[in-house]
This record gives C-alpha cells, structure tokens and sequence, in this order.
C-alpha cells in the first residue's frame, strides 16, 4: 500500500551543498503512466522541484529524506509517498538510494 507518510524528522539540509542529479532510466510506460528508477549515493543532494501533475514515489533500496512543505520525512526501502501536483520537493540521500517514480507521460517538472 502506498501512503502519505507522516513526518519523522526535523533534519535540516545544509544551503550550501553541491546538488547532485540522480542516474535516472526509464523502467516501462504505457498510454498514460510512466515508471522510472532514480538511484544516488549517499549524502547526495538532489535537485529542488516541483511537477503540475501527482506522482508517487516508491523507495526501493536505502533511505532518504525528503523535504516537501518544509516538513523532513524519512523514507526507507519499502516506504511509499505521495507527491502533491505543484509542490516544492528535494531529497537528501542518507543511504544509497534507488527509489521508483511513477507518474503520468504528461508531467511536467519546473527545477528551483
């Protein structure tokens, strides 16, 4: 079951960190949905977004905080979130992370 996770942490991440991109490939898609895995090593930081559509977020290996509505949420292996449509989001490796993104083909991301 995939979730709303509520959060778990106050943990801050660092302004001036160097933001890593993720190694991302696509892992199927179909008329509407697509499934993409991103993976990142630990202590990277991901870039600063937000999408206009919802998209879901399944962590497949490691763990990783991320920021959204300035709320830190842990998420590990086997954890699930929903991501809001135009909401500010970043994530912050804490462990090697692969993590699964399912969204629609139609999204569109805006980079901060």
């Amino acid at each position: 079951m995939i979730y709303q996770k509520e959060k778990k942490s106050s943990l801050k991440l660092k302004t001036m960190e160097k933001v890593t991109k993720p190694n991302v490939k696509s892992i199927a898609s179909g008329k509407d949905l697509i499934i993409k895995q991103m993976q990142a090593n630990a202590g990277d930081l991901l870039p600063k977004h937000s999408a206009d559509l919802e998209s879901i977020l399944f962590i497949h290996e490691g763990e990783c905080v991320l920021t959204i509505n300035d709320e830190d949420i842990i998420l590990k292996q086997g954890d699930g979130f929903v991501i809001p449509p135009k909401t500010t989001h970043q994530i912050k490796v804490v462990s090697d992370f692969k993590g699964i993104h399912m969204m629609p083909i139609a999204i569109k991301f805006e980079f901060f």
